[in-house]
C-alpha cells in the first residue's frame, strides 16, 4: 500500500470504529485523511518528504505508538507525529515527546484539540518539504555532476543544509567549498541574515574573531583555515560555540572550511582537539575532480554553454580528441581549472595546462600526406598541444606512422618535450 502527497494526515489506530470517526471529522474539516488500523503499514506508506502529519495511537497490537515512532523518526526526524494515550499514561506520553513526537493528546479525544494541532503542524511541514524542494534544486544547479559521490554529498546537504548547526567542510581549493558554504547558508534559518568571510591568517588575536562575529550575527561566519589562529582565540571560540549550544541559541553559525586533513592539524598542535569537535559533529568531504572523473565532461559542457551565453554567442562544436584530453587530464586545479579551461574555450582559446591556442582543433578530413605543405605544421603543432607532446596520441589521431611523424616534426623544428602538459 502507498500513500501520496495530496494526503494530510494519517491516522493510525487498531479500534475501526475509531478510524471511521476520524476520518469523518477530517474530512468534515476539509483536510485529506487516511486512516489504517494496521501500524505495520504505516512505514511502507510513508516517505522522507512526505508533506503531512501522523496521528497514531499509543497502544496497538503488533506495532507500540512508541516502536512505530522510532521507526518513522528513523526515515526522518522532522516527520510530525502526534501522540494518542489513554488516561493515565502522561509519563509515557510525555516521554513520547522527549524521543520525536510533536505533542500527545488524551482519550477520549477532543476533536477541537486535534484539529488545532493540525492547524499548527501541518503548515510548518509543508514549508519544511518545499524548502527541501528548494534546496534540491539549488544543490543540482550548483554542484553538478551524477557521480556517486556527488549525489550523495546532494543528500547530505539536504538533510542538513535547514539547520542551523555548525559544520567543517573538507576539500582542496577548487572543488567548491566557498559554493557549498554559501548554499548552507542561504538554505538555512540564518538565509537572510549576513554572510561573511574570515580567513583564520588573518585573525591576529582574539579581538578580531570578536568583531567578525558581531559582524555575522544573525548570520553565517565563513571561517576558512580555523588551525591558523592564535590557540588563545580557538579555545575562545570553543567557549562561544558551547555557549551557544548550551542556551539553544544560534546567535552566528560557523563553516570553517579547511584544507587537507582536520585530524592531521589536530596532531601537528594546530587546531586544538576541543575546537576539531565542535566543528566536525557535521562534516562535508568534498571530492576532488579527479575522484569524480565522469562529471569532468557534463562539468566542462555546463560552463562552456554558461560563458557562450553571457557573450551572446552559440556553443561551439568540440573535437572527441580534445574531450578525451579533458577527461584524461587529473585536474590539479579541480573545478576551478575547469571553469576556467571552458570559458577560455568559448572565445576560442585552447587551453590546458598551460599551453594556449588561438582557436579549437577542426576535426581531421584527411591523413596528414594529403594536406598542402604550409598547412602541415600547424597542424602538427595543434596535435602536439592537444595531446601535451604524446607522440602515440598525435600519431593515432593524425592517421600517420610514428616514424614519419617524427621526420615531418624534424623538418619543422618542432620538439615534444615544448608541448608537455606544466602543473
Amino acid at each position: 500500500m502507498t500513500i501520496n502527497n495530496d494526503i494530510e494526515v494519517l491516522v493510525i489506530d487498531d479500534d475501526q470504529d475509531v478510524v471511521d470517526a476520524y476520518q469523518q471529522l477530517l474530512e468534515i474539516s476539509g483536510y485529506k485523511a487516511c486512516a489504517i488500523t494496521d501500524p505495520t503499514l504505516a512505514l511502507s506508506m510513508l516517505h522522507r518528504n512526505w508533506p503531512g502529519v501522523i496521528v497514531t495511537d499509543m497502544y496497538m497490537p503488533g506495532l507500540s505508538g512508541m516502536e512505530l515512532l522510532e521507526q518513522i523518526k528513523a526515515l526522518d526526524p522532522d516527520l510530525p507525529v502526534i501522540m494518542i494515550t489513554g488516561h493515565g499514561d502522561i509519563p509515557m506520553a510525555v516521554d513520547a515527546v522527549r524521543k520525536g513526537a510533536l505533542d500527545f493528546l488524551q482519550k477520549p479525544l477532543q476533536p477541537n484539540e486535534l484539529l488545532a494541532l493540525l492547524d499548527k503542524h501541518l503548515p510548518v511541514r509543508q514549508q519544511q518539504i518545499a524548502q527541501r524542494a528548494s534546496l534540491t534544486q539549488s544543490a543540482a544547479e550548483l554542484l553538478i555532476g551524477d557521480s556517486p559521490l556527488m549525489v550523495r554529498l546532494r543528500e547530505q546537504i539536504t538533510e542538513v543544509a535547514l539547520t542551523t548547526k555548525d559544520v567543517l567542510i573538507e576539500g582542496a581549493h577548487g572543488v567548491g567549498r566557498h559554493t557549498v558554504a554559501r548554499l548552507l547558508h542561504q538554505k538555512s534559518d540564518l538565509g537572510d541574515g549576513p554572510y561573511l568571510t574570515t580567513a583564520g591568517d588573518s585573525v591576529q588575536c582574539t579581538a578580531d574573531l570578536q568583531r567578525s562575529m558581531i559582524a555575522a550575527r544573525g548570520g553565517s561566519l565563513c571561517l576558512m583555515h580555523p588551525q591558523d589562529m592564535p590557540q588563545e582565540t580557538q579555545k575562545w571560540l570553543c567557549r562561544f560555540l558551547l555557549e551557544q549550544e548550551r542556551l539553544n541559541k544560534k546567535e552566528v553559525r560557523v563553516l570553517a572550511v579547511v584544507e587537507g586533513a582536520p585530524e592531521v592539524q589536530v596532531e601537528q598542535d594546530k587546531l586544538l582537539p576541543e575546537l576539531f569537535y565542535f566543528l566536525s559533529q557535521i562534516r562535508f568531504q568534498i571530492p576532488s575532480l579527479k575522484q569524480r572523473n565522469c562529471d569532468i565532461l557534463p562539468l566542462f559542457r555546463h560552463f562552456l554553454k554558461q560563458s557562450c551565453q553571457k557573450l551572446s554567442k552559440a556553443v561551439p562544436l568540440i573535437d572527441k580528441a580534445y574531450l578525451n584530453t579533458l577527461s584524461r587530464y587529473e585536474w590539479p586545479g579541480n573545478v576551478l581549472e575547469l571553469k576556467n579551461v571552458a570559458e577560455l574555450y568559448a572565445i576560442g582559446i585552447v587551453k590546458l595546462a598551460g599551453q594556449e591556442r588561438t582557436k579549437p582543433l577542426e576535426q581531421m578530413s584527411s591523413p596528414l600526406d594529403e594536406l598542402v605543405d604550409s598547412y602541415e605544421k600547424q597542424v602538427i603543432e595543434d596535435a602536439l598541444y592537444l595531446f601535451a607532446g604524446r607522440i602515440n596520441d598525435v600519431s593515432n589521431y593524425l592517421q600517420i606512422p610514428r616514424k614519419k611523424l617524427y621526420l615531418r616534426m624534424k623538418k619543422h623544428n618542432l620538439d615534444k618535450a615544448e608541448y608537455k602538459v606544466r602543473t
